[in-house]
């Protein structure tokens, strides 16, 4: 049988870390029968994206090895501005006079606060920066929810705000989140987690606003699986995104300028 040539190798070493990136995770018996070759030759591929530190294999499969530091909310404001302007002009169009909406601390989710005029609504957030902006801004009622201060996120989280949360329903939730896998929804901080499935629990419609960097990062801990899901909003999609809200019947609208 003649010897596989390096760059058939490589190419597909490259579809499988790709495949790793996207998903946080691929099985072994899957990667087979979507590249036609035998187990033992991507037993070999593993052991060398392992080697590259690519991904850490597993029984029956691979895993991400990316590290995703959280940033501080004051330095992710400043990224990708303008997908993030593009996503917050689109969630807003979705807000009908009179609804109640929650705002999270996500960056993205806080642009959605930054102009909403002449909308007669009620805001709930955890997220200080989202009380501010719209503190003063006619038609709009505004609840802040109690709790502990977490600096890093600019955000309200614990056992009181929690609570407080029983008290409310609202029509729309925007949350906001650091990755998207086929998995779900997730995050860096478990506090800042329970306060968005709480709220999720508790929304008529759910809409995640995501610019596309994110997607594929499998961060700390999952927030939701994709099934409590309406919509996501970004500024372009992946054919593994795409195929994911399908599956999820998520509806996926992708906006750009």
């Amino acid at each position: 049988m003649p010897k596989e040539q390096p760059v058939f190798a490589e190419e597909r070493r490259q579809r499988i870390a790709d495949a790793v990136a996207a998903q946080g995770r691929v099985r072994l018996a899957d990667l087979v029968e979507t590249l036609g070759v035998t187990e033992p030759t991507i037993r070999k591929d593993l052991e060398e994206l392992q080697r590259r530190r690519v991904l850490r294999r597993t029984h029956g499969g691979a895993i991400a090895v990316q590290s995703h530091l959280e940033v501080p909310i004051h330095d992710r404001s400043r990224q990708n501005l303008e997908a993030k302007k593009l996503i917050a002009d689109a969630c807003r169009a979705e807000i009908n006079s009179g609804e109640s909406v929650f705002l999270d601390s996500g960056t993205t989710v806080q642009a959605i606060a930054e102009d909403l005029d002449n909308l007669n609504v009620n805001i709930l957030t955890n997220a200080l920066g989202v009380a501010n902006l719209v503190a003063d801004k006619p038609g709009i009622r505004h609840t802040l929810l109690g709790g502990q201060v977490r600096a890093f996120g600019g955000s309200l989280v614990g056992p009181v705000a929690l609570d407080n949360l029983t008290r409310f329903n609202v029509d729309i939730a925007f949350v906001g989140a650091s990755g998207l896998t086929e998995d779900g929804i997730r995050v860096a901080d478990v506090a800042e987690a329970q306060i968005k499935r709480s709220v999720i629990d508790r929304a008529r419609r759910v809409i995640i606003p995501m610019d596309s960097s994110k997607f594929g990062t499998n961060d700390f801990i999952t927030v939701c699986a994709l099934d409590h899901i309406d919509m996501i909003i970004t500024e372009r999609t992946t054919d593994d995104v795409t195929r994911w809200c399908r599956d999820h019947d998520v509806i996926l609208r992708v906006v750009n300028g």
